[in-house]
């Protein structure tokens, strides 16, 4: 298998893609290409990026091409066994369902007033309303997993899963952008930066030579 991805400072959708082979356990190659760089238009007309209208992240599984982090997750787990990726409690995994579908379709405010960067910490500002809204929803339904499936293990349900995947992002983001969180949130933000694939991602985003200089700004 091949991932292209694009730079691990910023790419939020690049990190769940990659998360998901992580949690597949099946090698694959690892391309990078960097955002908005002087390849980037000519590289993403190209035929790796045609079928994803190049976006990142792309994962080629010898002649078949999936894009979109979601779809990564299901054909991986597909592949190598759904339980490794959703709860095996029925409930639960149509709650992380839920909670991945509800990640990946919603937030705008969230993605655009707090863009990813795991190599910045700003200080902390106010945020608008809709902000505000939005994570006041994932920390809704960040403290119902927990509560009811959460166990004494610190992720949303108990074992690192698909759910955990699509939301590690914002966990770096609430990092990134240091926001005071109850002190349940605050545990589950420290175990997903504290995960051994979380860490190595942040690691090597920090040895990546590219700046964009629009994220390195905190927004207004």
């Amino acid at each position: 298998m091949k991932l292209i991805i694009g730079n691990k400072a910023y790419s939020s959708w690049s990190m769940r893609g990659w998360l998901a082979l992580k949690q597949s356990g099946v090698s694959f190659e690892e391309v990078t290409v960097p955002l908005y760089g002087e390849d980037w238009e000519k590289r993403r007309e190209g035929n790796e990026f045609a079928a994803s209208s190049g976006k990142v992240p792309v994962l080629w599984d010898g002649d078949t091409v999936v894009w979109d982090s979601l779809a990564i997750i299901d054909w991986l787990a597909d592949k190598v066994g759904r339980d490794r990726f959703w709860p095996k409690d029925e409930s639960a995994r149509g709650m992380a369902r839920s909670m991945a579908a509800e990640m990946h379709s919603s937030f705008p405010n969230l993605r655009r007033d707090m863009p990813m960067n795991v190599r910045k910490i700003f200080p902390p500002r106010a945020f608008s309303s809709e902000v505000g809204a939005e994570l006041g929803r994932i920390l809704e339904t960040w403290a119902q997993a927990r509560a009811r499936y959460g166990g004494e293990n610190p992720f949303l349900f108990g074992d690192f899963c698909a759910a955990d995947i699509m939301y590690a992002p914002v966990c770096t983001r609430l990092g990134t952008y240091s926001v005071k969180l109850p002190p349940f949130a605050q545990g589950y933000v420290q175990a997903v930066l504290g995960h051994s694939w979380v860490r190595e991602w942040i690691e090597a985003a920090q040895e990546e030579p590219w700046t964009i200089e629009r994220f390195e700004e905190a927004p207004e």
